[in-house]
């Protein structure tokens, strides 16, 4: 059967888990479009694929591989993201790490974390996991008050690296701070007033505390840092965008001798 409404509870569900990050809460599943995003999934955590009357024409194949409800056309435009749908759309299970966890997990001898502290951009948060992934690090701890990661900005900035990079929400960020410390990681808050970023030697189990684009980093969050590091800047601009900055960071802590 083809649905053809948008008054449709499947279609429904699908606007909510996209609009609403409290839906997306309550339901423990977000929402990704797109070739390259469904075939990302890993095992188990797909929960439902919905594709166009179109893409089942052309990819009748791929999708006989998984129980799919099809779209009319003009139903899963309304619905997508995107200028061009591609006409393929899954509800996915989300995934949840701890603090714990992704300390266990780290490799010690070269581990990078990083740490964020009230970002609100989208894309930030999706460039920042994905070129983490990209440079090897061992997680993301974000504060509540982030932007919420399953969000179709953020989930579509990642380009995948969502499903492999380890992640985890802190109720309270200073504590999670804490432990990274207690566990010997050597913590490293992107600030105005740090020393210069490639005059340090960046210790090889560390992590980089990014503060929110506008304000930067809470002065409780600076305070426990061990060390204070800035990116300098020439002409009038006074810091880079939050994912440009951790980026620079991470890599330059990975090819780091």
């Amino acid at each position: 059967m083809v649905i053809t409404s948008v008054s449709n509870e499947q279609v429904k569900n699908i606007i909510q888990l996209k609009e609403k990050a409290k839906a997306r809460k309550a339901s423990g599943c977000f929402v990704v479009e797109g070739m390259k995003m469904f075939r990302e999934i890993p095992s188990g955590m797909l929960v439902r694929l919905y594709v166009s009357e179109t893409f089942l024409q052309e990819h009748a194949k791929e999708a006989g591989a998984f129980d799919y409800q099809v779209l009319a056309d003009g139903i899963f435009k309304k619905i997508s993201d995107t200028v061009t749908p591609q006409g393929v759309l899954a509800v996915v299970r989300q995934k949840t790490d701890t603090v714990d966890e992704i300390l266990e997990k780290r490799n010690r001898e070269k581990s990078c974390i990083v740490v964020l502290d009230r970002l609100q951009d989208p894309g930030n948060l999706g460039t920042i996991i994905r070129t983490g992934e990209g440079a090897g690090i061992s997680g993301v701890i974000m504060s509540r008050d982030c932007v919420d990661i399953y969000s179709p900005k953020v989930i579509r900035a990642t380009m995948g690296s969502i499903f492999r990079v380890p992640f985890a929400v802190a109720d309270d960020l200073p504590c999670a701070v804490a432990a990274l410390k207690e566990q010997g990681v050597t913590t490293y808050a992107a600030h105005l007033h740090g020393k210069i970023y490639h005059q340090e030697q960046f210790a090889s189990d560390c992590a980089f505390l990014i503060g929110n684009e506008a304000q930067g980093l809470s002065g409780e969050i600076s305070e426990m840092a061990d060390c204070l590091v800035k990116i300098p800047m020439e002409g009038k601009v006074e810091s880079l965008n939050a994912a440009v900055a951790a980026s620079i960071l991470m890599y330059t802590q990975k090819f780091q001798k």
